[in-house]
């Protein structure tokens, strides 16, 4: 039976560490670091992650805000919110809440907003930077999939890892991440041939590829260790599931994360520590 890598609880420990440190930032600087979250529209699952960004703030001690706008916002009206986000020196973390209306041109205010307050880090040059193994701000998800596979002990130098998906979000990026810690790494997708025959070579396989339950047992090899990005319903029961066939691979697995408790909970908590870790970077620059 495989060890539950549990997100919720390294989330925890993690969240106490950083507030920890944020509580002697008042002392040090004058000031806590200040994410803002804009929100457009009233998509059911927009507005819950945006609560659970409000509530992990408050845990580690940082200044939220929320600004809400309704959905017939124009384009023009967000990239001046933006902007008036990037000239305010008490403002250190913009995050737009995915996805927008279809009439506003995400990749435009994902660019529009300043390399150093995207928490995200979808800005091209965080993109970039990251390729070129510069210092960077890390897009969450793929940072908080090191962060647990590390905690689980799990040794990713010299594995082969099967990546399933190629979005900007998470399959491009956590390949780098995994490239980065010497691993060796396939990138499938929709378009594999033969997919269950390249994922039975994965000792590492991550999963993002946005439908419930599509890796089966009889994709996995023998012990490797499963990470399962997907957040869906399963379509027969409604409740919450991943892309990994938990029950069916679980006592095939070495180690696997479930859903929901396993990358959730980091994808969060890595954001509290990017806007800290760019909050930091810009005092070291003011203090300099």
């Amino acid at each position: 039976m495989a060890t539950i890598i549990n997100g919720k609880e390294l989330a925890l420990s993690l969240k106490q560490r950083l507030a920890a440190d944020v509580a002697t930032f008042d002392a040090k600087y004058g000031r806590t670091p200040h994410l803002v979250v804009i929100l457009v529209g009233e998509d059911a699952g927009s507005v819950s992650y945006v609560t659970g960004k409000a509530k992990a703030s408050a845990e580690v001690g940082l200044r939220n805000t929320t600004i809400r706008k309704p959905d017939t916002i124009t384009e023009a009206e967000l990239l001046g919110i933006i902007d008036e986000l990037n000239a305010d020196s008490e403002v250190d973390g913009i995050l737009v809440q995915l996805p927008l209306p279809k009439h506003i041109d995400s990749d435009k205010v994902i660019s529009a907003i300043s390399a150093e307050k995207d928490v995200d880090g979808f800005h091209p040059m965080n993109v970039a930077r990251l390729w070129l193994k510069q210092e960077c701000t890390l897009p969450c998800t793929p940072k908080g999939i090191i962060k647990l596979l590390k905690s689980a002990g799990v040794e990713i130098a010299g594995k082969n890892v099967v990546v399933i998906g190629r979005s900007n979000i998470v399959g491009l990026p956590v390949s780098k991440l995994l490239l980065n810690e010497n691993a060796t790494v396939t990138i499938a997708h929709s378009r594999t041939k033969d997919l269950a025959d390249v994922t039975r070579r994965a000792d590492i396989l991550v999963v993002a590829i946005g439908r419930p339950k599509f890796v089966t047992a009889d994709m996995v090899k023998e012990g490797a260790v499963v990470i399962d990005v997907g957040v869906n319903r399963d379509p027969e029961t409604k409740k919450l599931c991943g892309d990994v066939d938990f029950a069916a691979v679980e006592s095939k697995a070495s180690a696997i994360t479930p859903v929901p408790g396993g990358v959730g909970p980091m994808t969060i908590c890595c954001l509290m520590e990017n806007t800290v870790e760019c909050f930091l970077r810009k005092m070291e620059k003011t203090n300099g």
